[in-house]
């Protein structure tokens, strides 16, 4: 009886002091030292588990009491309150896995409450951040979002020596609101920079002088060049947002969307250049357009602008960024090799680029072609009809063998605009040879691709004669050799003019002219090529010139006149260095450069 009576007088002096500890470890001013001693005596009692949860309240007590404190002034610092609501939490964070560790052994199921706790206070801490974050759609939203993701990831990797991988779970949770911010700042970005009637000098950042995109004030009027200078200030404000943890974390997310304001910005260009439409009478259906490229200068200054967009300014804004992530020395305990993730980033992204940039320029090419090769009434310059005229049985026993005359025209337009290219892209060969390439291309593209063209061929009742493959055979050598001769040869040029060639042998075959007997040998071919171009170089063609123009071309001795303009004849060409500086002597040794499209 009286053991019982001393064991309830124990148990109820052992209950009072638990009440007694757990009330000195709930009490709001408890100093660390006594927090310490009550969990100790509470483990010593025999309660470890309840000591371990009264540790985590406490600590977590703490952190609130002190996010509390420093909520109100978030909204007097915005873009930097992550930061110091992230030294809070995390320092929190690893005082109490220190102390988790030191009282309770590193017990491997005290630590796994202690990894569950932190997870629940990083989602608290997360969820804070976008409360009180400015507006997603305001640019310094994204210096927010980014500070966010630099110092929560920078204290997270802080923590690993504790066994705390909290980096990945900080990504998860930090991905929404990221995107979020991203996304409602390049949404204001496009309306920026595709709104050309919005331009506010004051806002361009970059003095007018100073700016690449000076050099092309050829055009009619500044539109473009401001408009092009507002989009790199946007891109780079956009930029100068964001940290290297930011950019390796979330560094693609943002190079797809800079890549596909680009595109956006390339169509808007698309619309300054010619179209299908521009012949049409109904002009009501038309966009409207804030600026206009109509001559070649003003066209190839266009092309040229958007070029050095692609290939200088946007490169070099993004590499300036990206480079510091490279450098970044926080980035060490990441584990991971930014430079490698960084440059497959890189490389695709600019991949993307081209491609926007691709469609421009061939939109371009193929509108100049088509105007080259058809008439305002639809008539066609280039058509069939040409390899079935001619009296002649053999160009090969020809004393003067001469090219088709559009062909003849074309090599004339192509030098009259490389004239000009010079002149508007002075110093940017690179584009020159670019865009020189892709409308020889072009040109074999549309022989190739043009079903109208082929069935004449194939029509029973269209008479076919073999001087008409010859001329065909020797027209898509000449092509080639322009190329080679103008500095750009293009493995897709003689590919495709060596289909045209195949299907062309094919056609007449099947018609009954023999290629074996009918055409002479391709030395022949290419040695005629280019004994043609240095011809018309010298102006010693043995036809009239003079009536070799982009408006004027003889078809079946027959005139078709588009237009009233004055004629442009190979005679009148002043130099003979409009292709790339190129040299007669480069006929006889050629030297053979990158295929612009490799």
């Amino acid at each position: 009886m009286e053991l019982s009576s001393y064991r309830s007088a124990f148990l109820k002096r052992k209950s009072m002091l638990e009440d007694r500890l757990i009330e000195i470890t709930e009490q709001p001013l408890v100093s660390i030292l006594e927090l310490k001693k009550a969990l100790s005596a509470l483990i010593k009692l025999g309660k470890g588990p309840l000591a371990h949860q009264l540790l985590l309240k406490s600590y977590g007590s703490r952190l609130q009491k002190s996010i509390e404190l420093f909520l109100p002034s978030c909204s007097v610092y915005p873009k930097t309150f992550p930061a110091t609501l992230s030294r809070l939490v995390f320092s929190i964070i690893s005082v109490t896995t220190k102390e988790s560790g030191f009282i309770f052994d590193d017990n491997p199921v005290y630590n796994n409450r202690v990894v569950q706790w932190v997870e629940w206070e990083i989602e608290y801490f997360v969820r804070l951040v976008k409360e009180n974050a400015p507006s997603s759609e305001k640019l310094f939203a994204l210096g927010t979002a980014s500070n966010c993701v630099q110092a929560s990831l920078t204290y997270s990797s802080m923590l690993e020596s504790q066994g705390l991988k909290l980096s990945k779970l900080l990504s998860v949770l930090l991905r929404p609101y990221i995107e979020e911010v991203l996304e409602l700042n390049f949404r204001w970005a496009r309306r920026a920079a595709l709104d050309v009637t919005e331009i506010d000098e004051s806002s361009l950042l970059s003095p007018r002088s100073m700016s690449p995109l000076s050099a092309f004030t050829t055009l009619s009027d500044s539109v473009l060049v401001d408009s092009g200078m507002k989009f790199m200030d946007i891109i780079e404000d956009i930029l100068a947002q964001l940290t290297p943890m930011a950019v390796l974390h979330f560094g693609a997310n943002v190079l797809t969307r800079i890549s596909q304001l680009f595109d956006k910005y390339m169509d808007m260009l698309i619309k300054s250049l010619p179209g299908p439409s521009d012949d049409d009478n109904l002009t009501e259906l038309k966009e409207v357009r804030h600026f206009r490229a109509e001559t070649d200068s003003e066209q190839l200054a266009l092309l040229g602008f958007a070029f050095t967009i692609l290939d200088e300014l946007l490169p070099l804004a993004v590499i300036k960024v990206w480079s510091l992530t490279n450098e970044s020395k926080e980035l060490e305990s990441e584990n991971i090799v930014p430079n490698a993730s960084i440059t497959a980033e890189l490389k695709e992204w600019k991949r993307s680029l081209q491609h926007s940039f691709d469609k421009l320029r061939d939109h371009f090419c193929r509108q100049y072609v088509l105007t080259f090769i058809y008439s305002r009434q639809g008539k066609t310059r280039l058509n069939a009809l040409i390899y079935l005229s001619g009296e002649g049985a053999d160009l090969y026993w020809d004393s003067d063998p001469l090219l088709s005359l559009p062909f003849q025209a074309l090599f004339s337009k192509l030098q009259q605009l490389a004239t000009v290219a010079g002149d508007v892209l002075l110093g940017k060969e690179k584009i020159q040879k670019i865009l020189l390439a892709r409308l020889t291309e072009t040109v074999v593209m549309w022989l190739s691709e043009e079903q109208e063209f082929w069935d004449v061929f194939e029509d029973e009742s269209v008479p076919l004669k073999p001087l008409g493959l010859q001329q065909l055979i020797l027209d898509m050598h000449f092509t080639v050799e322009i190329a080679r001769f103008a500095g750009y040869p293009s493995r897709h040029v003689h590919q495709i003019a060596s289909a045209i060639i195949a299907r062309a042998i094919r056609t007449f075959s099947a018609r009954g002219i023999d290629p074996q007997s009918a055409l002479p040998e391709d030395e022949w071919f290419v040695e005629t090529a280019r004994t043609a171009i240095n011809e018309l170089l010298l102006g010693t063609s043995g036809s009239d010139t003079s009536e070799i123009d982009e408006d004027h071309v003889i078809i079946h001795d027959e005139m078709v006149s588009d237009s009233d303009e004055t004629a442009s004849s190979l005679s009148s060409i002043e130099s003979f260095k409009s292709f790339a500086s190129a040299n007669m002597g480069e006929l006889d040794s050629p030297v053979y450069f990158t295929d612009p499209e490799g």
